[in-house]
């Protein structure tokens, strides 16, 4: 039988093009410029049914914000492809994708529209998307007026409240007061217990993954290391962390 799949991802890879100066010997004044390129990930594949929570792990610097943003179409692959079955996705990411010249309230507009909502659809969330933020009259405030936790506060209720197919979060059950934080977890729980979104979360708390996924994929510099069930791969990760330490 045939699985029903919300995201396949086919030999992935993706890259960052940089230029590095260096000096001609016979002329210390002139410059040239040499392009580099930097795989933040090589050649990942792997598969992920409808209603899974899938857990994203690996050190700073693997490639874990990449792949999100590339399956959120963010990024173009360079080789591969990311297939996510016509479904709608929204990414949840600090400092993503707010004009901050508008208010919260021409934000949560805006970001709905972009999301591919109806005006309609946008209105009949609003009064719960700015409840649910606590920004109370800041909302008619300009976004560049908001601290980082009136930001992420903004941008959590947007996407967690507007009901798209794939939820992707990147690090942002850490932010915030401690009463948002709560909040925002037990929203996250509320989110998944329902199994009709697919949910993918990168977090370095292995006790949040632990605890809420069903399944981890762990990439290391920019390579698959392992995917499959939360305990196995997360006992995995911890013996090489282990083997690793300096």
């Amino acid at each position: 039988m045939k699985k029903n799949n919300s995201i396949v991802v086919q030999n992935l890879s993706v890259s960052y093009k940089s230029m590095k100066a260096f000096k001609i010997k016979t002329n210390l004044f002139k410059m040239w410029r040499k392009k580099d390129v930097f795989w933040a990930l090589k050649d990942i594949s792997f598969e992920i049914e409808k209603g899974s929570v899938v857990g994203i792990i690996g050190m700073n610097g693997s490639g874990k914000t990449t792949l999100l943003k590339t399956i959120a179409g963010i990024f173009s692959p360079d080789i591969g492809i990311v297939d996510i079955k016509q479904n709608s996705v929204a990414l949840l990411s600090i400092g993503l994708g707010f004009n901050t010249e508008l208010s919260g309230y021409e934000n949560i507009i805006l970001s709905g529209l972009l999301l591919g909502f109806t005006k309609e659809q946008i209105n009949s969330k609003i009064k719960e998307i700015i409840d649910f933020s606590e920004l109370g009259d800041f909302i008619y405030k300009p976004v560049k007026t908001y601290s980082s936790g009136m930001h992420s506060k903004l941008a959590f209720s947007i996407t967690a409240l507007l009901d798209t197919d794939i939820l992707l979060i990147d690090e942002v059950l850490s932010v915030g007061d401690m009463n948002f934080k709560e909040k925002s977890y037990a929203k996250i729980k509320e989110i998944i217990e329902k199994k009709d979104k697919t949910v993918i979360i990168v977090s370095h708390s292995l006790s949040t993954i632990e605890e809420i996924c069903n399944k981890v994929l762990w990439i290391n510099k920019g390579k698959l290391m392992e995917y499959g069930k939360t305990s196995e791969v997360v006992d995995k990760y911890k013996e090489f962390m282990d083997k690793n330490k300096e």
